[in-house]
């Protein structure tokens, strides 16, 4: 028998089966819990973020009854109970009116967001009006792969998140490998730098750049295009935009004495140019060349990047690399260092392994002047597009051209890939690698195609596919291998060329196609007439390339791989090779419209006027330092007069008398004296000065570009520095407390060079005294 309850415990049931079977409770909360927010769940953010609704729901939680108020009310009786549905009819006109409250402050945030999207609306509007281009690549990007197929702006499009190879190479070797690999210069760094660049990394060890380095970009106007394609008989698009890079007064200034230490010969010039103007385009370029045949990759890669981007600084606005619809004229030299750049950069991520990024830089360099393809980045993405997975790619661009090139109207002198002979036997294996799965068959007839227009293409690849020809194709005269082009016309010598070309390159992905080539090759050719009869491909490929323009393309993309193809440069016709060209502008356009020439730097102003001037205090301190240098004050007086009087050895040596010092006391006497003689003839070699350190880590150095704000930086030409005279004493003090004690320079060598120079009459005996041995009467040391 269970133990008797007390009168509380009694109660206490009473009240539970109460709760537990009336039904205006369940009611009243439920309709508390319909209306009250309080009822769901929220993170402690969201709730932080919404007072009003922690206001609201306030006096909710007041009138809820708490179990020990609800005893007390059971207490009193019936009247009692029917309080709290009195309080649910008085709290129901509550509810309802803040439900409106929130009705119409949704509505009114809505009509709020509308009048928002109706002004970007029109904004959108007025930008497709301005930039109509731009409306093509944004439904290109929306519909998909339908529309990509068929335009050439979207297949020209280029990836941004696969232009970095540091990406690329942490797949294949993970991100502590890659992280491992690099060097400390960036933690040893004085400071960082935060630049951005789509089409490099830049280190913290670069300098800080400022938005354009001398550089900026125009657009080509309608004249000018219309005399552009007049002279390239091309046909009038509506969709490309034509862009060119210009200089600024000081960097042409800069570039013309690049022009001067390049005819000088010496590379030491460079350093001294580099360290005063570090994103100069053409002198990083050319000591990558130096660097690359020095084979030091890894400072010639450097360089590349820092050109790259001082170049990328300058493109903004609707010069856009992802919609394929900006072009660069390479007729004008101010665009030809940017195309090189990105072609070196192109061949050294091949030389690399990263040639998913060595494809996009290829598309690139395509995208820049599709019509011209003035470095040949055709010859680069026939092979890539299959090694690095794009086949569909590939023949996306093919089929565009081919159907382009069948209507007559179209048959203008711009590069047509699907006449190429490459991009036949590639498209013929990428068919093949896309369907073979399926049918067994996929790509033979594309590739007997192709061997029909191209015949001169099977015996090489068969030779580096280590695949046997019956001898009766071997000795075909249409099969055969010409070795050089003397004896054929520049076409038929271009056609060669690029067969050598395609099959050095592409032979490793035809090696495991190589039984499917030899059998097609000798089923369907094992009787052959006299003459294969002219196939269509080819007879367009000859007509097409009596364009000199397009037969420089393919001599100039040739000449950038100049270590690893040279012996294809026996397909160059002599009167081309025998041009004289820059490292940084290989073989010009024939219809060039500008050209580092006299007519290009006419009225360029010297760059000693864009360089600073010493201050007092600097040329004081200069003073005392060639004092502890050279003691004899008679050599010393000759020695400055000699540099105040020759301009020339002044812009030879920027820092100064003292580096002038410097330099002669480490060179030959004889040297000295030629020095100052080709001084007083006025042909001092101003690029021959010292080598200094390597270029670009000068962390201090002043920046020679003026401030955003249109100011001139303290020093700058034509502006002087305003300094309490109380303060240059107090900085004098210091620096001569901070000055180190500097080694004499050999005295009698440079007293003995000016005795030679000026008769004999440099200096007094007793001026010297204290820095040579006495001499014995005898005439004996």
């Amino acid at each position: 028998m269970p133990p008797r309850l007390n009168k509380r415990q009694q109660r206490e049931l009473e009240e539970l089966e109460a709760l537990g079977t009336n039904p205006h409770v369940d009611s009243s909360s439920d309709e508390e819990s319909g209306t009250s927010p309080v009822s769901q769940p929220k993170s402690g953010f969201a709730a932080l973020f919404t007072p009003e609704d922690d206001a609201q729901d306030s006096p909710d939680e007041g009138s809820s009854a708490t179990p020990k108020s609800r005893k007390k009310k059971k207490k009193k009786g019936a009247g009692a109970a029917a309080v709290p549905s009195q309080a649910q009819v008085a709290a129901t006109p509550q509810a309802s009116l803040v439900k409106n409250e929130k009705k119409a402050a949704k509505k009114a945030k809505a009509r709020e967001r509308k009048a928002g999207r109706d002004e970007f609306d029109q904004a959108l509007a007025e930008l497709s009006l301005k930039y109509p281009e731009l409306q093509n690549v944004t439904s290109g990007s929306a519909d998909g792969g339908a529309s990509s197929s068929s335009s050439l702006a979207s297949l020209l499009s280029v990836s941004l998140t696969h232009l970095d190879s540091e990406a690329e190479m942490r797949k294949f070797f993970g991100s502590r490998v890659i992280q491992a690999n690099k060097s400390g210069a960036a933690a040893a760094s004085r400071r960082p730098t935060a630049q951005r660049s789509n089409l490099t990394r830049p280190p913290q060890t670069w300098f800080q750049t400022l938005p354009r380095e001398g550089l900026s970009l125009r657009p080509l106007t309608d004249a000018e295009i219309g005399v552009k394609l007049a002279r390239h008989s091309w046909d009038r698009t509506s969709d490309e935009k034509w862009w060119t890079v210009e200089y600024s007064k000081k960097y042409k200034s800069v570039t013309l004495a690049f022009m001067t230490i390049v005819y000088s010969g010496d590379p030491n010039g460079f350093y001294n140019l580099l360290h005063k103007f570090p994103w100069h385009g053409d002198t990083l370029l050319q000591l990558a060349e130096v660097y690359r045949h020095r084979e030091d990759y890894a400072q010639a890669v450097e360089f590349v990047d820092r050109a790259l981007f001082s170049y990328e600084r300058a493109f903004f606005g609707a010069f856009n690399f992802t919609t394929g619809l900006n072009r660069l004229d390479f007729d004008h030299i101010e665009n030809r260092p940017f195309f090189l750049a990105v072609h070196r950069q192109a061949t050294d991520l091949q030389r690399r392994g990263c040639v998913r990024t060595a494809f996009e830089f290829a598309r690139l360099l395509l995208s820049l002047d599709p019509a011209n393809d003035p470095h040949g980045a055709l010859f680069h993405l026939d092979f890539m597009a299959v090694k690095t997975g794009m086949a569909q790619w590939l023949l996306d661009m093919f089929d565009l051209y081919a159907a382009r090139r069948s209507q007559p109207i179209t048959k203008d002198a711009r590069a047509d890939p699907s006449i190429l002979p490459g991009w036949s036997y590639a498209r013929a294996l990428a068919i093949r690698l896309n369907g073979k799965s399926k049918d067994s068959t996929a790509g033979t007839a594309e590739l007997i195609e192709a061997i029909r227009a191209f015949p001169s293409i099977v015996p090489l690849l068969a030779d580096k596919l280590d695949v046997s020809l019956p001898n009766t194709i071997r000795s075909h005269p249409d099969f055969k291998i010409e070795t050089d082009g003397s004896n054929l016309r520049p076409p038929e010598a271009a056609l060669h060329l690029l067969s050598h070309l395609y099959a050095q390159r592409s032979f490793p992905v035809w090696k495991d196609e190589a039984a499917w080539f030899k059998s097609t090759v000798t089923a369907e050719f094992s009787s052959l007439p006299v003459s294969l009869p002219v196939f269509p491909r080819r007879q367009d490929f000859l007509s097409l390339h009596e364009n000199v323009n397009l037969r420089y393309s393919i001599y100039r993309h040739v000449m950038v791989l100049e270590t690893s193809y040279r012996r294809l440069f026996s397909y160059i016709p002599p009167a081309v090779l025998n041009v004289k060209t820059l490292q940084c502008d290989p073989l010009p356009p024939p219809t060039a419209v500008t050209s580092y020439d006299d007519a290009f730097f006419e009225g360029t102003a010297d760059l000693r006027t864009f360089m600073p001037t010493l201050t007092t205090r600097q040329r004081a301190q200069q003073g005392r330092v060639l004092a502890q240098m050279i003691p004899d004050a008679g050599v010393r007086d000759q020695l400055q007069a000699f540099f105040n009087a020759h301009p020339a050895i002044q812009e030879r040596f920027p820092e100064g008398v003292v580096q002038f010092a410097n330099e002669v006391a480490q060179m030959d006497p004889d040297e000295v004296e030629a020095l100052m003689l080709a001084a007083q003839m006025g042909d001092v070699d101003v690029g021959a000065g010292e080598g200094g350190g390597m270029p670009g880590g000068m962390p201090g150095f002043p920046n020679w570009e003026e401030e955003e704000d249109g100011g001139v930086q303290p020093g700058a030409p034509g502006q002087q520095e305003v300094v309490p005279e109380v303060q240059i004493e107090e900085e004098e003090e210091e620096e001569d407390e901070e000055e180190e004690p500097v080694a004499p320079l050999p005295i009698r060598m440079l007293r003995n060079v000016f005795n030679r120079f000026w008769g004999g009459n440099a200096a007094a005996d007793d001026s010297s005294s204290d820095d040579e041995d006495p001499v014995d009467p005898a005439g004996v040391d």
